[in-house]
């Protein structure tokens, strides 16, 4: 789908000042990377469509269930290749790049919109005393909260920068049960709740759950 079509209209975008920032996670350097799309896509250079096809499979490459990705670098004269996964390994979501000036911003009407990929609650599973079921759910209780920790930080961040924040998550009104990772039907399911709340105007939520009382597991 990332064709040089695509590609131009990626770059003409840029041009106007939007940015597309797309994150991976630097598997050598433990370390985030956030790539500028659009800078890539209006370099010219012959070998920009291909990096952006890779940042977009790293970025997208679950540690465990997608292959990393390997990206040749070159620093002062020296090639060598990085190892890069999803980017929801270091952080589930981000405002910005922390290199960034918030004062190259402009300071009227500011807003952010942030997407978060998961509920606002935890869901209370019965656990299998046995090592991988245990390891699995303590996995998934470290993201989850890894997602909470980021929203927090970004809206606490928003406040003091006066920045609208904005935010959508899956409610606890979505009731469809995960059979397994990658659940066709559960997917369709979330994507038509998705899309039923935003056909008029999505109800963005201008506080984190956790701070609105949800966010609690069922039992608690």
């Amino acid at each position: 789908y990332v064709d040089e079509a695509m590609m131009q209209a990626i770059a003409a975008e840029y041009e106007k000042g939007r940015l597309l920032l797309i994150a991976s996670t630097n598997l050598d350097a433990q370390r985030p990377t956030i790539w500028n799309v659009g800078a890539i896509a209006a370099s010219g250079h012959p070998e920009a469509i291909d990096l952006v096809r890779k940042v977009l499979r790293a970025s997208s490459a679950v540690p465990g269930v997608f292959q990393p990705v390997l990206i040749d670098v070159e620093v002062n004269g020296t090639k060598y290749q990085e190892l890069h996964v999803d980017g929801g390994a270091i952080a589930q979501i981000f405002l910005y790049p922390p290199n960034l000036n918030p004062e190259d911003i402009a300071h009227e009407n500011r807003t952010a919109y942030l997407i978060l990929n998961a509920r606002e609650d935890s869901t209370w599973t019965d656990v299998d005393v046995r090592t991988l079921s245990i390891a699995g759910q303590a996995i998934s209780t470290m993201i989850h909260y890894s997602g909470v920790n980021d929203v927090m930080r970004i809206y606490y961040m928003s406040k003091e920068e006066g920045i609208d924040f904005n935010l959508a998550y899956i409610g606890h009104d979505f009731a469809t049960v995960e059979d397994g990772d990658f659940d066709q039907a559960y997917m369709q399911a979330l994507y038509d709740y998705s899309y039923q709340q935003a056909l008029n105007g999505y109800p963005w939520k201008k506080i984190p759950p956790v701070l609105s009382g949800a966010g609690t597991a069922e039992g608690d």
